[in-house]
């Protein structure tokens, strides 16, 4: 069994992703690691060159920054590492996730389970979405996804669909995915505030006109503004994190004793969709009005 890992960033030290840490994190479980990196304004390149590695291949890639439809441009540069691959299974790891060293042996057992089963087309992973600070992340499945396909078997016929977030056959039918006991860790929105509203911006423009984006984007003191689902985590992160936590210094407030009691915000989560479609009906009549 071979295993390609793959990845892309592009101005990876102005926005404040942890690239080094994400390629880090799945090199044991690869045998090569392809990453694009997008022509950057800041050192991206030799930050990616730092990582000591045979298996890295690094793709330079002038990045078309004039599609800004539904942020197609990250799925075509992810489709880009995606074609260099080699292996049966290609490990995508976007340039803000890490996987667990404790989930190595997860992985590795279902990637061998399941090679020689064309029915399994990808494996699922669950989501933990750090958010303002690594002591806290968003519990809240409505407005976080939850899971993801991060393992996909290399084949012609599948690629990198809509905004790079997810994987799709060619004629856009979902792949055969089979969720396993592994979590990927999510800190695309830890980082100091300055630095987080910049990174805001730049992802922006991705999907919107520049106009758009200075309607869209919130201003920097408001950058943290998705409070009230948050819990503290108490449990150990990845190890390739531990230095970048160390150095971390920015304070965050998030606001945990103000929000409800877990039984009523799981309750109001939970009826949320109903609560919508309730909206749009009153909506409805009294537009007939």
């Amino acid at each position: 069994m071979k295993v390609s890992g793959f990845s892309l960033v592009r101005n990876g030290v102005k926005y404040g992703y942890p690239i080094v840490e994400a390629v880090s994190s799945i090199l044991p479980l690869c045998d090569e690691v392809v990453v694009n990196v997008g022509t950057s304004e800041d050192k991206t390149l030799d930050l990616v060159k730092s990582i000591s590695s045979p298996k890295i291949r690094i793709i330079e890639r002038s990045w078309d920054m004039g599609v800004r439809q539904n942020g197609l441009t990250i799925s075509i540069e992810t489709n880009h590492a995606l074609s260099a691959c080699t292996g049966d299974w290609c490990f995508y790891i976007q340039a803000d996730e890490v996987l667990h060293e404790k989930y190595y042996p997860v992985v590795r057992a279902a990637m061998e389970q399941n090679l020689w089963d064309p029915r399994i087309e990808a494996l699922q992973f669950g989501y933990v979405h750090f958010y303002g600070a690594y002591d806290y992340y968003q519990d809240n499945f409505r407005n976080w996804y939850v899971k993801e396909s991060r393992v996909i078997r290399r084949n012609p016929d599948i690629v990198s669909w809509g905004d790079g977030m997810d994987f799709r056959h060619r004629n856009g039918s979902r792949l055969r995915s089979l969720r396993i006991g592994a979590k990927i860790y999510h800190y695309g929105w830890v980082r100091p505030p300055d630095v987080m509203y910049a990174k805001n911006v730049g992802f922006h423009q991705l999907y919107y006109s520049d106009d758009e984006v200075k309607q869209i984007v919130p201003p920097p003191e408001q950058t943290y503004n998705d409070l009230g689902h948050l819990k503290r985590f108490t449990e150990t992160h990845p190890s390739v994190m531990n230095e970048r936590i160390a150095a971390s210094h920015w304070t965050f407030d998030a606001k945990i004793e103000e929000q409800p009691p877990d039984w009523l915000r799981h309750v109001v989560l939970f009826l949320q969709p109903l609560t919508k479609r309730i909206r749009r009906w009153f909506a409805r009549a009294h537009e007939s009005h």
